[in-house]
């Protein structure tokens, strides 16, 4: 019987979760989760110059919304821990003890280096294929320090020895820690234990081919938050930075990432970040929310800009879901439907060009007056059109810029419903008195 599929996240909590770690802890949280397997988090935390508190919070926070959830770990516990490297040091010094009993360390001016067995290190990555690494010369592949000078040992002995102690099945790192690898398996070899199945997965570039920093923009996870991305469609978007599933499919929720993922079908050529595409995504996200689901996740950005959440609320959101591609952009898009903004010069500019506007709008609001059943208002600009001999067309731009100010936005359908009669009415008005050169106030 297979051995249980135990994979994990060990992120340094130096700095808030950036979109390379989020995809490490993704990749292995899938695998895990499709194998029926455990994920575990444990936190590297041993240098305590540069980890903070603060930074530990924000990786936890940033995981728990992208739904991450562990098995294992800080505030879930286990069998293995503890979970930070910082609670762990008598467990290093036994599997110390057991390579200095052997031979396998010795002592250099303070510090404790491993002894390299100088031979060819072969290894068989899931991802990488084949890799030989050639330990045959010392003075290519020094004898590696696992235990610095004032006592504190290096991340090299102590990630084996974790790697060990909670039985990993599967290690999913990144490619940058390839070089590593013969390491540690020299390293599990001296001590007598089978190492983990690794798989090394791609870096992340930016557009431009440079390698992505934590500076760069859409490296910092929280701020996908910030700009109202879903976090389904932010684990779209980092799955297929270095996944393929192998056919033209693209969109996933989630559980269907789950269903799909293997690392069989992760590339081996590096991702470039398409800030572009991170958006497209979540518009695909956000457009197969039902209306009440759009607008409960649209409500913290809205009560955030100022605007009252009124009773006609959900059809506000409503209206503008397939027009957005991040959450904030909602306040600024159902605005008007409140209070009718200034008048834009541009626009307004552009509707003097037609002499008639004005008495277009005039008749149209006189022919809406009429209309006893508003579910079909729109009716009002046909009848209004053939009166003047005009095609309908010509009023549905007028009409969308008494209405909200803006030259785009909702489906005019859906605006005269939700402003209703009176309103539209008086909106009309105000903007035929514009357009007539008047300086009364709105």
């Amino acid at each position: 019987m297979p051995e249980p599929v135990r994979t994990r996240f060990a992120p340094s909590p130096t700095g808030y979760l950036h979109v390379g770690g989020a995809r490490t802890a993704l990749f292995n949280w899938l695998f895990a989760r499709s194998h029926g397997g455990s994920f575990i988090l444990r936190v590297e935390d041993t240098d305590q110059a540069r980890n903070t508190r603060e930074a530990r919070e924000a990786i936890f926070n940033g995981m728990g919304w992208l739904g991450l959830d562990w098995d294992e770990g800080p505030e879930e516990g286990g069998d293995y821990g503890p979970y930070f490297q910082s609670q762990r040091t008598e467990i290093y010094e036994r599997w110390f003890e057991k390579l200095r009993e052997s031979g396998r360390v010795y002592e250099d001016d303070g510090a404790w280096r491993f002894r390299f067995e100088r031979k060819m290190v072969a290894m068989k990555d899931l991802v990488c294929g084949e890799v030989t690494i050639d330990y045959q010369n010392e003075s290519n592949t020094p004898d590696m320090v696992i235990r610095r000078s004032d006592g504190s040992f290096v991340f090299h002995f102590v990630n084996v020895v974790d790697d060990i102690e909670m039985k990993m099945s599967h290690v999913i790192r990144g490619e940058d820690h390839l070089m590593n690898t013969p390491k540690h398996l020299q390293l599990f070899e001296a001590l007598e234990q089978n190492p983990p199945t690794y798989a090394h997965i791609p870096l992340i570039l930016n557009a431009d081919g440079s390698k992505m920093s934590k500076r760069d923009q859409g490296a910092a996870v929280h701020e996908y938050q910030q700009r109202g991305f879903l976090p389904s469609a932010v684990n779209n978007f980092i799955a297929l930075l270095g996944w393929s599933p192998k056919d033209d499919d693209e969109i996933f929720s989630t559980p269907q990432l789950v269903k799909r993922f293997s690392l069989e079908s992760v590339n081996r050529s590096p991702s470039r970040f398409d800030w572009d595409k991170c958006h497209w995504l979540n518009q695909q996200h956000l457009m197969a929310l039902s209306p009440s689901e759009f607008a409960a996740v649209s409500k913290p950005h809205v009560t955030r800009s100022g605007l009252a959440v009124t009773g006609n609320y959900e059809a506000m959101v409503a209206s503008v879901q397939e027009k957005v591609q991040t959450l904030t952009e909602v306040p600024g898009m159902i605005d008007f439907y409140l209070d009718l903004p200034p008048g834009n010069e541009e626009i307004m500019s552009k509707l003097r060009k037609n002499g008639d506007t004005s008495t277009l709008l005039r008749d149209l609001a006189l022919t809406m007056e009429e209309i006893t059943d508003w579910t079909q208002a729109k009716e009002a600009i046909a009848l209004t059109a053939a009166a003047h001999g005009t095609k309908p067309g010509k009023l549905m731009f007028p009409l969308r810029v008494a209405l909200s100010q803006r030259s785009g936005g909702p489906d005019l359908d859906e605006m005269l419903a939700i402003l209703g009669k009176e309103e539209c009415i008086r909106r009309l008005k105000i903007l035929n008195k514009q357009l007539a050169g008047s300086t009364e106030s709105q």
